[in-house]
């Protein structure tokens, strides 16, 4: 037979006490000395676990009934007196909370079984509302001056019929806000990692009531698990009830789920693989092979890929200031040179990654919006975009010469300070965004001319492009031997995608799976892409690499070799975020090989891969050294003295009137030794941007 229900909850009752007195004394004594500015009791769902029998128990009740069992532990504060305030009342509104729940429930795995139940589930904040007071005692009071206290529950206002009082029949109650009880109150919309979802599926999302001192702790963007009870709320549509139940999570805690690229999981065994492939001599060549294998060459860029998705060490100073670590890579190529197959197998090998078109993204979409709609009750709510949901990852933006130039602009921010503030509709607010940008882009003209200055057949504005680390020109130029080679790559590719869908349907006498996977061979990636993402997982969370003395001097030698060809006529060459870039490139290189020290060989490989890129962004052929003016201003050095020259000359023809023949003009300016062509395009430039006009045929005059 039963025992009796009430002795149970006795039992429970003095179980509760006992656990709290055990493991919870020095939380609870806290409570006691700083009530009510600490009124959130913390229990650790693993402490209860392992609470002998009784624990077992108790555990298994939380996760069923949660609402008991809220109640009890309430209960076994207030028979034991666990927690006394200063003037000795017993405390009020004192929050029990569980944290650490054994399984986490995926939000579109929640069912009707589920309701009443505690979940945790774990997601990113999409949405939030202002943080506003909630009624949950509202007093009232009828004209005869009798009081009533109504209690309140989420959602509608529940007004009492009429008075309480025996004998008075008045139905009019007046609401008394002074009298009443409130509580701070927050909605959250948390939405499902995008990580976890395969395809075209659309992320599902769940509201969530927060109330009293966990409201206004979260912000959108935010990774975070909640635990709480579920509950439902009948749908009422066009004022008619529904069968139709909305779901809602009842907050009990919030986990602030910060750390870095947790959600892989890695056991003893990738463990080990992981630290036998580190040691392999060819470690470089296999994770550069590991990057979209199907795409022939490009060896360069994939390399800089891999070094993007292990990226450098974020660095807080004491005064506050904020290095970042992430590496920020720019593809400008002509079309059909699977610039977008590259960015789309990198969403595939991040641990944390988000892939957007430029075309279709507005600066809203990328960083983070105000929208005014039902979820806030009509009330503006932040809502974040791409850039903050790839906080701690990559975040791919493919098409970006297409973007608007308003929405272009909203990077800048993104990509060096990696936060995004918003000041829109009465809301400010910081929202970070600590994520490495690969961008694409196609040239101005649709092709490459390489005869022409690059900076002019790039459609992106200076001060974007100098943020980038490594940007590459993807020129594609005939040349047999290569050409040759990539027909036979792709013919191969496509010739044993057939045969493996034709065995498939019919199998084909003689075709074995080995034979299938030695075809495969050269399309297969040296590296699996699940151990792949569990490598730059475990490189991230457990390697922190120092530069050695070597490493250095070999980069410091180099930054100044090239500052160094910056005679006072020659061109600036490389500005002190180059340096900066070398150095992040260089712990991404070290962490390849999960070392703790960056070696000399890390600095000469970063050395060799960002000579490359500016070999080919910044290079001037007519002075034989770099002009990094070309992309960190737009316009290069010789175009600025062209200009320069230009003006003098018209001062020096003339005089006060500051006015001059075009063509005495450009005669002066060719003596100087400029060509006649780059002194015509230097006066039409002067006339565009307002600075000199024609007020006749063929005069020119200075404004």
């Amino acid at each position: 037979m039963d025992k009796n229900p009430d002795l149970q909850d006795t039992d429970k009752t003095e179980n509760w006490s006992r656990l709290l007195k055990s493991k919870y004394k020095k939380e609870i004594s806290e409570i006691s000395r700083e009530y009510p500015h600490k009124r959130s009791l913390n229990i650790d769902y693993r402490d209860v676990e392992r609470f002998g029998k009784a624990g077992i128990a108790l555990a298994d009740e939380l996760l069923e009934n949660p609402g008991k069992v809220l109640e009890d532990v309430w209960d076994a504060i207030k028979k034991s007196q666990l927690i006394r305030i200063k003037d000795g009342k017993e405390p009020k509104g004192i929050n029990i909370r569980f944290i650490n729940l054994p399984k986490k429930v995926g939000i579109r795995n929640i069912r009707s079984d589920d309701i009443n139940k505690f979940l945790s589930v774990e997601g990113i904040l999409r949405k939030t509302t202002e943080v506003r007071p909630r009624i949950i005692e509202a007093a009232f009071r009828c004209p005869a001056g009798h009081f009533t206290v109504k209690k309140q529950k989420y959602g509608k206002f529940i007004e009492p019929d009429g008075c309480a009082t025996d004998g008075c029949t008045f139905k009019k109650l007046e609401l008394l806000p002074k009298r009443s009880k409130f509580v701070d109150s927050q909605k959250l919309r948390i939405q499902e990692s995008p990580e976890g979802l395969r395809g075209g599926e659309q992320p599902q999302t769940l509201d969530v009531d927060v109330t009293d001192d966990l409201s206004g702790k979260v912000a959108p963007g935010d990774r975070v698990i909640i635990n709480g009870i579920l509950r439902s709320v009948q749908r009422i549509v066009k004022g008619e009830k529904s069968t139709v139940f909305d779901i809602f999570l009842e907050c009990n805690s919030i986990e602030i789920a910060e750390k870095e690229f947790e959600e892989v999981e890695i056991n003893e065994n990738d463990e080990d693989e992981i630290k036998t492939l580190s040691n392999d001599p060819m470690i470089y060549r296999k994770i550069t092979h590991s990057i979209a294998p199907t795409i022939f060459g490009s060896e360069d860029v994939k390399e800089a890929i891999a070094l993007q998705l292990f990226g450098g060490i974020a660095k807080e100073m004491p005064d506050g200031s904020h290095l970042r670590g992430d590496i920020h890579v720019l593809l400008i190529g002509d079309p059909g040179i699977a610039k977008s197959q590259l960015l789309r197998y990198v969403v595939k090998l991040s641990p944390r990654a988000i892939y957007t078109s430029g075309q279709q993204s507005t600066s809203a979409g990328l960083t983070a919006t105000a929208v005014k709609d039902e979820f806030g009750e009509g009330r503006w709510t932040l809502e974040a975009g791409a850039l903050v949901l790839a906080d701690m990852g990559v975040c791919a933006v493919d098409e970006m010469d297409k973007m608007q130039k308003e929405d272009r602009s909203a990077l800048h921010e993104a990509m060096e300070q990696q936060s995004i503030s918003v000041a829109k509709a009465g809301i400010t607010a910081t929202l970070k965004s600590r994520c490495a940008l690969l961008g694409a882009a196609n040239p101005k003209y649709g092709r490459f001319d390489m005869y022409g200055d690059i900076s002019d057949q790039i459609n992106m504005p200076a001060s974007l492009l100098s943020r980038f680390d490594l940007i590459f020109i993807m020129a594609d130029q005939p040349e047999q031997k290569r050409d040759l080679a990539i027909a036979e790559h792709i013919l191969k590719s496509h010739g044993i995608g057939e045969l493996i869908a034709q065995h498939k349907k019919t199998p084909i006498a003689g075709i074995t799976d080995e034979y299938i996977l030695q075809q495969l061979k050269p399309v297969m990636p040296d590296i699996d892409p699940p151990l792949f993402r569990k490598y730059v997982a475990y490189s991230k969370r457990s390697c922190f690499p120092i530069l050695s003395t070597e490493a250095k001097e070999a980069l410091v030698s180099y930054y100044l070799k090239l500052r160094g060809i910056a005679e006072p006529n020659k061109p600036v060459p490389v500005t002190a975020r180059q340096l900066e870039a070398l150095v992040r490139l260089a712990e991404a290189s070290a962490r390849i090989r999960l070392s703790d020290t960056i070696e000399h060989h890390d600095a000469e490989r970063v050395i060799h891969i960002v000579d490359a890129c500016l070999r080919q962004i910044a290079y001037d052929a007519r002075t034989g050294s770099f002009d990094i003016d070309k992309i960190a201003t737009g316009i290069s050095k010789e175009k600025r003295d062209i200009v320069r020259v230009i003006k003098d000359a018209i001062r020096d023809i003339g005089g006060e009137g500051r006015r001059a023949s075009k063509d005495q003009v450009v005669d002066v300016v060719v003596s100087k030794g400029f060509s006649r062509d780059k002194v015509e395009a230097g006066i039409e430039m002067l006339v565009r941007s307002g600075e000199a006009m024609e007020p006749k045929l063929g005069i020119l005059q200075l404004i």
